[in-house]
């Protein structure tokens, strides 16, 4: 490994996870009640008919998956054609695991045999996902975050956090390109840096247009919430694996769980939507669970990839203690808070005991559902683990809150369900939204 490539990294999650610690509080401190920004008003007139709702990151990295999967079968279609099937003009540059291409797939071998001019598709190799890894795992982030609060979803995507996320990203990415040194790496990096700079503008504008509310509060929108991240981490294991290694051939082995995953994510956005707009406050433990979710989320935008990537490529003690650190100031406040939220309400007991339960609950599902099935990949493990304990700690936590506190019956005196206010009919932001998501 050349030695700056451990250096660059162990910087990188440095850098990043000091930017998300600086820069994450502005996000989600803003809410309602702060003053928005000056901005164009609605025009006197009728109203204009509503149009119809506009795509959200989930059907942008639908359309980024829709490439990437494209991309795979012009690959083989390009190995055939014009290297005779074999493979190894670039797999000796590349680690093992790589490139096990559907060349025998009878469709695939006659659209390769024909295909006109083969030779144009050789940027299929390497260059393409070079460019489009970015916006899958950006797209992938952005819709879960959107699944569990749709206002911090469009203030984060028009907040710094966004870009500098997109640049962490892209340096982790090009350092282990660096290391993986291939004809193609300087085209890869140039890829990978006009990619930096078009997938936040993206993003941005998705989230300029979006109008979706965020559930209702609560341990069922949070159950929901968990059980979405899970779909969207599966489906983003199982295509990483077949469409950025070039592993078409496996696509069989993945497909089930790939569609089982989709399937997951339109039944969590059928019952998100079934949902009422209108119920009765979280109790401590929940309220809790979801304030760790959202700052855990936000925190670990921008260091995410160089924490990854650290274990791996870099110096892991300075990646653990950089996650750490993150996981620390993500639970700390939040858990303050709680407390400062139930010292004084009549009739109610303080969050940590309740707390204690539900963490213990959690553990108790994680440990064995990161162990039930040997993973080629860590992270599958790891993805069942934390969702098994935040959705028994959810469980726990709400089951503790009922049992203390009884069954709720509305908001206290003085205060109204959480809202978020959605785009006019006519195209224009309304004030009420502009304070709902506007940044401090």
């Amino acid at each position: 490994m050349p030695p700056a490539v451990p250096l660059l990294i162990d910087a990188t999650v440095v850098v990043s996870v000091l930017a998300g610690l600086l820069l994450a509080p502005a996000v989600l401190r803003a809410g309602p009640g702060r003053p928005a920004p000056a901005g164009r008003v609605n025009p006197p007139g009728p109203v204009a008919r509503p149009h119809r709702r506009p795509p959200g990151p989930g059907a942008a990295l639908a359309v980024v998956i829709a490439l990437l999967t494209l991309n795979q079968v012009l690959v083989t279609v390009y190995v055939l054609r014009e290297h005779g099937g074999d493979t190894s003009f670039i797999t000796r540059h590349l680690p093992a695991g790589w490139f096990a291409l559907a060349d025998g797939n009878a469709p695939v071998r006659w659209l390769a045999a024909h295909w006109p001019a083969p030779r144009l598709l050789a940027p299929s190799v390497l260059r393409v996902p070079a460019l489009l890894e970015l916006p899958f795992v950006l797209l992938a982030f952005a819709t879960v975050l959107r699944m569990l609060d749709a206002g911090l979803y469009r203030r984060t995507a028009r907040s710094p956090l966004l870009p500098l996320a997109a640049a962490s990203y892209t340096v982790a990415f090009c350092a282990v390109e660096w290391q993986l040194h291939n004809p193609y790496t300087v085209d890869d990096i140039l890829l990978r840096v006009l990619s930096a700079v078009l997938t936040p503008l993206l993003i941005r504008r998705l989230a300029a247009r979006d109008d979706a509310r965020t559930p209702p509060a609560g341990a069922a929108g949070l159950l929901l919430s968990g059980i979405g991240l899970w779909a969207t981490g599966r489906l983003v294991l199982a295509l990483y694996d077949t469409v950025l290694l070039y592993n078409l051939g496996r696509i069989g082995a993945e497909l089930p769980a790939a569609a089982g995953a989709v399937a997951v994510l339109v039944a969590v956005r059928r019952a998100r939507a079934a949902l009422p707009a209108a119920r009765p406050p979280a109790g401590p433990a929940v309220s809790v669970i979801e304030a760790v979710l959202r700052r855990s989320l936000v925190l670990f935008l921008v260091p995410a990839l160089a924490v990854r990537y650290g274990t791996g490529f870099g110096t892991p003690a300075v990646a653990l203690g950089g996650g750490l650190l993150v996981l620390l100031a993500a639970v700390l406040p939040a858990l303050r808070a709680g407390r400062a939220g139930t010292r004084g309400a009549a009739g109610r007991s303080g969050p940590l005991g309740r707390l204690a339960l539900a963490g213990a609950a959690g553990l108790a599902a994680a440990y064995p559902a990161a162990r039930w099935v040997p993973d080629a990949y860590y992270e599958a493990g790891l993805l069942r683990a934390v969702t098994a304990f935040l959705l028994a700690a959810v469980a726990a936590g709400a089951l503790a809150d009922r049992l203390l506190d009884g069954p709720a019956t509305g908001s206290p005196a003085g205060t109204a369900p959480r809202t978020d206010p959605v785009r006019t009919p006519d195209g224009h932001s309304s004030p009420d939204r502009k304070q709902a998501d506007s940044l401090p």
